[in-house]
Parts: C-alpha cells; sequence; structure tokens
C-alpha cells in the first residue's frame, strides 16, 4: 500500500529531448531527465547542429553524471573533451562532482552546489541571445530550471514531433527514384507546425527544396540560418526586392508577373536569376496557358535577368482513382510543354508534378522532383489515414465542478445538464484555434484515454467538457488531437480537411518540439 501511494505521487516527466522558446531572446534545449557520457554526446551533437546558423552563444546547464562506474576523473576530463569539441561558450554546473572539476573548463563558467542554489542565484537574468541545452539526471529536478527559463506559460501546447517528421520523409523518399528530388512544404508555418524548427529538421536530412506561400515566409528562414533553396509559390510584385536580397526562388505564373521580374532585376543589374515557371495543365488556378508555351519561350529566350530552374504543374485530383483519366490528360500536356522549354535550353531544367497522393500512386510521374505536403505531417491523403502522428494539440485541466441537473453550463445556457455532472474547464477556446462547432457535444477530448464531450457554447480562451464518468483532477492533461485522437477525425466532425485544422491552431499556443 504504501508503495502504491507514493507511486501515485510521482510527477510525470518528459522522457525526450525539447526544443522550447525561452525567455530574453533564447531557444532552450530541454533533457533534464537522465545524463550520462553517451547522452551528452547526443545532445550537445543536437545543440551545435541547431546553433551552427545562428549568432547565439551556446550554453550548457549540466549536473553531476551520476552511476556510471567511471572514476570523477575520466568522466569530466571526457566532458571537458565534448564541450570544448561543440564550441560550448558557457557552462553552468550543478552538483558537488562537477564543482570540484571545475577548472577542467577553459570557457565561462559557474558551479552551484545544487539546483535550489541555481534557481535562487541571479545567473538567469543574464541569460539572453543564447542557445541552452539544460541536462541533468534526474535526482537533480532540472525540469524546474526549464520551467524559469520558458518564455510562455500557456497551458495549452502543441507537441510537434521530429522524429516521426523524419519518419514521413524517409517513407516518401523511399518511393521515389533514386535520382528524384524532393521539395517539402513549410508554407503556412510549415501548416501551423512551426517553421523554423521544421525547416532546420529537413534541412539537416539534406532535402533539395523548401517551399513557402509568400517571401516574407522565406525571409524569416533566412535570417534564421536556413541555407536550403526556398521557392516562394504565391510572390507578390511588392516582394521582389527581398527575394533578390535573401536568394527566394518565385513561382512565375502570368507574363504580367514575369514582365515586371524581369524589368525589376534588370534595374538592378542581376542575371541569370532563378525562377519556376507554372503551367496550367487543368487545375485552373494560377499558371501560363499551355497554347501559349512558344511566346513564354520566346520571351524567356529573349532576355537574361532570370532563367527557369523547374517547370511545374499541379495535379488537381491525385489522389483519387475517380479521377485518373483527368490526371493522366494533365500529365501529357504536361510532358509536351516541358518538353518544349527544355528544348529551349542547355541546362537541365527540373520538372516536378507530384504531390503527396502523387508520390504513392503515379510513380511514372516523378519526373524530376516530388513536391511533398501534407504526407510530411503524418496525413495520407489518399484514404485519410496517420502514417506517424507528428503534432499533438493538449491542454490541462483549470478547474472542475459539480454541477447539479437541470444547470446548464456556457454562454447562451446551450449546455443543459440532464444529471448531476463533473464539469471540467480547459484553457483552450476558439482564439487558440478550438473550432466553436466543436462544442455542445459536438465532439469530445480525451483526458486520461476516456473520450470528455465539450460541452456547452466553446469560448474565447476557454471550453467546458463533461468528466462525470470520468477518474480525474484538475491538473490533468486533455487531449484535443494527437496519437490516440487523430486530427483527421475532428476533420470529419468539422466537414472539412486536416489542413485547416492544423493551420488554425493560434501562435499563442506555444510550441514544443522533440525528438524520440
Amino acid at each position: 500500500e504504501k508503495i502504491t501511494e507514493r507511486m501515485a505521487r510521482l510527477e510525470p516527466v518528459a522522457l525526450r529531448l525539447e526544443v522550447k522558446e525561452g525567455k530574453n531572446n533564447c531557444i532552450l534545449i530541454n533533457d533534464s531527465y537522465n545524463s550520462d557520457l553517451i547522452s551528452l554526446d547526443i545532445a550537445l551533437d543536437f545543440l551545435y547542429r541547431r546553433s551552427r546558423d545562428k549568432p547565439m552563444k551556446r550554453t550548457l546547464i549540466l549536473s553531476d553524471i551520476l552511476e556510471t562506474g567511471q572514476s570523477n576523473t575520466t568522466i569530466y576530463r571526457r566532458v571537458a573533451q565534448l564541450t570544448q569539441s561543440r564550441g560550448i561558450d558557457k557552462i553552468i554546473g550543478v552538483g558537488s562532482d562537477i564543482s570540484s572539476a571545475a577548472s577542467r573548463f577553459s570557457m565561462e563558467s559557474y558551479f552551484f552546489p545544487h539546483t535550489q542554489a541555481l534557481l535562487t542565484s541571479d545567473i538567469f537574468k543574464n541569460l539572453h541571445d543564447e542557445i541552452i541545452l539544460i541536462k541533468g539526471s534526474r535526482k537533480f529536478e532540472f525540469e524546474h530550471i526549464s520551467e524559469a527559463l520558458e518564455l510562455k506559460v500557456h497551458e495549452t501546447i502543441l507537441e510537434i514531433n521530429l522524429t516521426a517528421l523524419i519518419n514521413n520523409l524517409n517513407y516518401y523518399r523511399s518511393r521515389l527514384n533514386a535520382r528524384t528530388k524532393i521539395i517539402c512544404m513549410v508554407k503556412a508555418s510549415a501548416y501551423g507546425a512551426g517553421s523554423y524548427e521544421v525547416a532546420k529538421t529537413l534541412q539537416e536530412h539534406r532535402v533539395d527544396y523548401l517551399a513557402v506561400a509568400v517571401a516574407d515566409e522565406g525571409c524569416e528562414l533566412r535570417k534564421a540560418g536556413i541555407t536550403t533553396s526556398i521557392i516562394v509559390m504565391n510572390p507578390e510584385l511588392s516582394a521582389f526586392k527581398t527575394m533578390f536580397d535573401y536568394k527566394l526562388e518565385p513561382e512565375i505564373y502570368n507574363f504580367y508577373m514575369l514582365d515586371a521580374l524581369i524589368k525589376e532585376a534588370e534595374k538592378q543589374g542581376i542575371t541569370n536569376f532563378p525562377v519556376h515557371i507554372k503551367i496550367d495543365t487543368g487545375m485552373h488556378r494560377l499558371g501560363f496557358e499551355p497554347a501559349d508555351t512558344s511566346r513564354l519561350i520566346n520571351r524567356l529566350k529573349g532576355q537574361s535577368a532570370v532563367i527557369p530552374r523547374s517547370v511545374f504543374s499541379h495535379l488537381a485530383g491525385s489522389d483519387s482513382p475517380e479521377f485518373d483519366y483527368f490526371t493522366r490528360q494533365q500529365i501529357a500536356i504536361f510532358e509536351q510543354a516541358s518538353a518544349a522549354l527544355q528544348a529551349m535550353y542547355s541546362h537541365k531544367i527540373l520538372r516536378h508534378i507530384c504531390n503527396s497522393a502523387g508520390i504513392e500512386r503515379l510513380p511514372e510521374a516523378q519526373f524530376d522532383m516530388v513536391r511533398l505536403g501534407i504526407g510530411l505531417y503524418g496525413i495520407n491523403p489518399i484514404n485519410n489515414s496517420i502514417i506517424h502522428n507528428v503534432s499533438t494539440l493538449k491542454t490541462t485541466i483549470l478547474q472542475i465542478r459539480d454541477v447539479p441537473a437541470g444547470e446548464t453550463v456556457g454562454y447562451s445556457r446551450r449546455g443543459t445538464l440532464t444529471r448531476h455532472s463533473r464539469i471540467a474547464d480547459l484553457p483552450i477556446g476558439y482564439a487558440d484555434g478550438l473550432n466553436r462547432r466543436l462544442g455542445n457535444g459536438h465532439s469530445y477530448c480525451l483526458v486520461n484515454g476516456q473520450r470528455a464531450p465539450f460541452i456547452g457554447n466553446i469560448c474565447m480562451d476557454v471550453s467546458m467538457i463533461d468528466v462525470t464518468d470520468i477518474d480525474c483532477k484538475e491538473g490533468d492533461k486533455a487531449i484535443i488531437f494527437g496519437d490516440e485522437l487523430p486530427i483527421t477525425q475532428l476533420a470529419n466532425i468539422l466537414e472539412t480537411i486536416p489542413y485547416e485544422v492544423m493551420t488554425s491552431i493560434s501562435g499563442r499556443v506555444k510550441r514544443v518540439y522533440y525528438q524520440d
């Protein structure tokens, strides 16, 4: 009984490496559950790769490394070597063992006998513009350090599983010919997941291109240190200078834009600026008409300001066998138009028409490159199933109250109770991206693995759920969507597509990135 009681009092902790926003423009890499030399090496490598393109100091907060079977001399000699080789600028050590090895560290260093001494010091006030790895043995309770340094404290978070993201990338890569290149869509803040961390991860895995919707999205990635080639899918005429300055390659879909871009490039003295030519093969959403191919070729050949890097089109129904005849017509039109363009140039012009569904269903249409969008984020567009779930939206129960039968819950008294009920309040509302149509029993979240229906109208910042039949308490987690409650199910209830649900998550919802 005593063991059971103690187990119930144990606080849950994260068992994985997480990336979070920190105060004073810092980035936190939280690995505060265990600490040994192997996992320290892995975490330092992650820190190094995350900071290579950012002008930020590298800081390590490290506890004593316990129960290794090695002497302290051996352990901290190795720690000093690792920190030196990974370019650590500052180390903050916690514990008697690492403090006794202080002389081994040549960089800026601070040492504290225990975690509470660090938390009560003034050192956190001086941390700014740093990327901070928090690495500690469980005994030292470094989760309190992470909590002290985090920027946002909103109880609602969107967890992004970067391991799952790469598993999805590799799933689609396995279906490509060896020489087929890949464009990964990171527009709309990487479908709501947060563009920088996703883009950085994809860059590390050597994707050929990233694609954004507007130049400002690409500009932010460049400023954050992303060097992978970036296509701007919906460029604006006012953004030409931004694209020139940050090496962002625009999609060109009509003569008006082409002429304006050529004029601006010539004005700036720019030559051979890469562009991506879009052909409308039947979707009728942007693109040159196939009948205008000869005119397009003549316009391109009559100048030297821009040069086609790729030519592409969009398939309207690649996810459905119902439209296969139309899809093959699109592919045939594209082949003819793109071949005519290629014939006028000696350099290779990359051709691409397949999206996520096309990669699976149309291997013969891979051409030179494919565009991976929704599939990257774990959703198979062919059958609406989950490949590897990337995003989990979760929140925390703020309050639980007993409400008698016959009472109502929420605005407009829409939630009428037919029995004595336990009602829980969640700090998530339509301002966070929780659609109002999910209220009044139309959907549910999961609390301790059980369905808790939304009751009453969903408010701007708060929603209410019925937990009458669930063993739960204030502080427990509620899952809006994730592994056990797929986002596709939520989309079906809303009679929409997963894209809309994903991109509706508000910026005030904290994104937490982790690797399994």
